[in-house]
């Protein structure tokens, strides 16, 4: 049902009362062969009752070491110094018997992968009642039991009771993470520490934790203190923001300041990089180049100055310190809001003398001389595409016992120098279909044309031969490159397959590395002397040696932070432009769909449910689970976050084994639960399929029914 969080962020006044977490220059430093790494250094921040706390940053900043060193968490060799304090109790130097008394009790903490932090052998109410009666001994076991069946229903988990009775395996990611939140709050925190708790998650369970979050928070009253890189989340949910750099904060404020007016070039440069929903499609992203420093030696200087375009000389000469900024005007400081930041210069950035566009301009196009000539045609057509497999049961007389029906009827066409983005929730057989599409051969039902080929028709060496025509990038680039091989052996080895001669094969492989932004002299380094986003580089790089036509990228970005991922979304714009390539782009995340795709395809339990141009779908969509995912994805902006209204869906993502009685959307459609009742009965009744509505193709017997939400 459609839900809003219209609430305006709490500023809590820090004379009002003691903070409830109070850490003052936490260090924490791992022994590494030698070298130490100094992984948090010199972290100080306070945590106030009810106060939503976010602390973002990219991978290997220091968030989840500071927070687990607050849970005192961190393995026996960490060496940790400074002071945390808790409800004015010194936690660090406490045995681990008196830290156990308060972890679960007073502060609880969700993990970001459930599975892991949940033991197998145990059920879901075990697990909460375990830890009810860990620390009320006085609790019986059926009381405990019968709590954790509350707490289940609390956070939305459906058929409490049976569900109390099962095992993690049998839950999906969302309702494992709820069962996490439900033995965090189960004995009435007083503080919750959420270690990126949605990032494994589609966006539309990641709405629902989010609101379960919020729920449990309120209802326990209890601090929250939420580490994420996913800076939408943290627009709709904090009151207030730590930005972390190099195992150190490097700026602080209120959420709408934060945003509205960061101070740290840093900050300013992740929030220009990052994909937004509410932006134009047209605009470039903004790439934040380099990477983090090693923290095996600590820095002289400003970390951040090695990436920094406004770095001078005196940022070289020492560390700055995390200091207040006035944001308001200097002839009223009692109306600014104290906003810390840990650059030399940010009173420049404040006044104005420093514009943050200027500071991380938006990169240019592609000059139009460069702009490849495309003539309109169809590089792949998919008609009618099925894949199912046999659901078998038993050990040693195996028998089946029903079908799984992964990709149901999928029709869709790549137009030449277009990019058709394929979205969805995990499960609904976005990956099956390009699968299908790779491996070129008779398909179960269905068609597959690759440059008007049929691919049922093809032999093995035309098989080989097609194959240079559609090339894939994979999602995780590390797993994806041999790390056994050098950087020119892994470009030029698709090469060596179709009989390339070596000496064509280096020439072709320098020219492919410029192509992508690398140096040439990187052809004999190996995958692990490269970054995440230089990996991916690699990666598209391979695909474009044997001169492909179509491009099928499996989540190409999703592994990467977001500082790094806009400088690949911008290759891969300028690459389509420059060399007329068509691209299948399969991914989860619709912002960064938004920004690339010209076509969209948006997949739900094996079937498209709404296709068309992607400036309509995104700006008008008509089948409801299109809008609560739109509706689901955060925006970086908090004043507009938190006035959207959102389409919660009920329940997780049906099995695609089940028979299928009218529409399959139905049990979770917020739409179907406003219609009358003679229009429900043709919901259950006859299953829809796909017919033009408004310049697009949607499956829903009412898509012209009013939208759910409004823009």
């Amino acid at each position: 049902m459609p839900s809003t969080r219209p609430q305006e962020p709490t500023v809590t006044d820090p004379q009002a009362a003691e903070p409830l977490l109070q850490v003052r220059d936490l260090s924490v430093t791992f022994p590494n062969a030698g070298t130490p790494v100094h992984a948090v250094r010199g972290v100080s921040y306070d945590v106030h009752r009810g106060e939503f706390l976010g602390i973002v940053g990219e991978s290997g900043s220091g968030k989840s070491v500071s927070s687990m060193a607050v849970m005192g968490l961190l393995p026996t060799n960490a060496k940790v110094s400074g002071s945390i304090r808790y409800d004015g109790v010194e936690l660090l130097g406490q045995s681990d018997r008196e830290l156990s008394r308060i972890r679960g009790r007073d502060i609880a903490m969700i993990f970001q992968d459930p599975l892991s932090a949940l033991t197998p052998v145990y059920t879901i109410g075990q697990q909460i009642a375990e830890g009810l009666r860990l620390h009320d001994s006085a609790l019986s076991q059926r009381a405990a039991e019968t709590r954790a069946i509350e707490l289940l229903k609390i956070v939305g988990i459906p058929n409490a009771e049976r569900r109390a009775k099962s095992f993690p395996h049998e839950f999906s990611g969302g309702m494992r993470q709820r069962a996490m939140i439900a033995i965090a709050i189960a004995n009435d925190p007083q503080l919750i520490i959420a270690d990126e708790p949605t990032t494994a998650l589609d966006v539309t369970i990641q709405a629902q934790i989010l609101e379960v979050l919020q729920e449990a928070k309120d209802i326990t009253g209890a601090a929250v203190v939420l580490i994420t890189h996913d800076l939408g989340v943290v627009a709709g949910n904090a009151d207030r923001v730590a930005v972390m750099y190099a195992g150190r904060i490097v700026e602080t404020a209120p959420v709408v300041p934060l945003f509205r007016e960061p101070l740290m070039p840093y900050t300013i440069g992740l929030l220009r990089s990052m994909p937004n929903m509410a932006a134009n499609q047209q605009e470039r992203l903004v790439p934040l180049e380099g990477r983090p420093p090693l923290l095996t030696n600590v820095p002289t200087g400003c970390p951040f100055a090695p990436r920094c375009p406004i770095a001078v000389a005196a940022c070289l000469e020492g560390e700055p310190a995390l200091l207040p900024v006035l944001d308001g005007p200097a002839t009223d400081p009692a109306t600014s809001i104290e906003h810390t930041a840990a650059c030399i210069r940010a009173g420049e950035i404040a006044d104005g003398s420093l514009l943050r566009p200027d500071i991380f301009p938006r990169p240019d196009e592609v000059p139009e001389e460069l702009v490849a000539e495309v003539a309109p045609e169809t590089v792949l057509d998919v008609k009618d595409l099925t894949r199912a497999f046999p659901l078998t049961k038993g050990v040693v007389f195996r028998r089946n016992i029903g079908t799984v029906r992964a990709v149901d009827g999928v029709s869709f066409s790549v137009q030449r120098g277009r990019t058709l983005g394929l979205v969805g929730e995990s499960g609904c057989g976005k990956t099956t279909t390009i699968m299908e599409i790779l491996e070129l051969a008779e398909t179960q039902g269905g068609t597959i044309h690759v440059n008007g080929v049929d691919t049922a028709t093809l032999s093995k060496p035309d098989r080989r031969k097609l194959r240079s025509d559609i090339q894939v990038v994979f999602q995780d680039p590390m797993a994806s490159l041999d790390p056994r091989m050098t950087i020119e052996d892994i470009i030029g080895e698709p090469l060596t397959v179709h009989g390339v001669s070596p000496a064509e094969i280096r020439n072709r492989v320098g020219a492919m590395l410029e192509l992508v932004g690398l140096e040439p002299s990187f052809a004999g380094r190996y995958p692990h002397e490269f970054s995440g986003g230089q990996r991916q580089r690699i990666g598209i790089a391979r695909a474009l040696v044997v001169e492909p036509k179509i491009l099928v990228l499996d989540e190409p970005v999703s592994a990467l932070d977001v500082s790094v991922q806009a400088g690949v979304i911008n290759l891969l714009e300028d690459l389509k432009q420059r060399l007329g390539l068509s691209y299948l782009f399969v991914a989860h995340d619709l912002a960064v769909v938004r920004h690339i795709a010209d076509d969209v395809a948006v997949m739900y339990l094996g079937r498209i449910v709404e296709y068309g141009p992607s400036a309509t779908i995104f700006t008008d969509p008509k089948h409801p689970y299109t809008q609560a995912l739109l509706s689901a994805v955060p925006v970086p902006d908090p004043e507009l976050e938190r006035s959207r209204q959102r389409i919660l869906l009920n329940g997780d993502l049906p099995s695609p084994s089940d028979d299928r009685v009218g529409c399959s959307f139905r049990s979770r459609c917020p739409l179907y639960q406003l219609l009358p009742a003679d229009k429900q009965a043709v919901c259950e009744r006859d299953d829809p399929r796909e017919r033009p509505v408004d310049g697009r193709l949607v499956a829903c017997h009412h898509a012209e029914s009013d939208r759910l939400v409004t823009a």
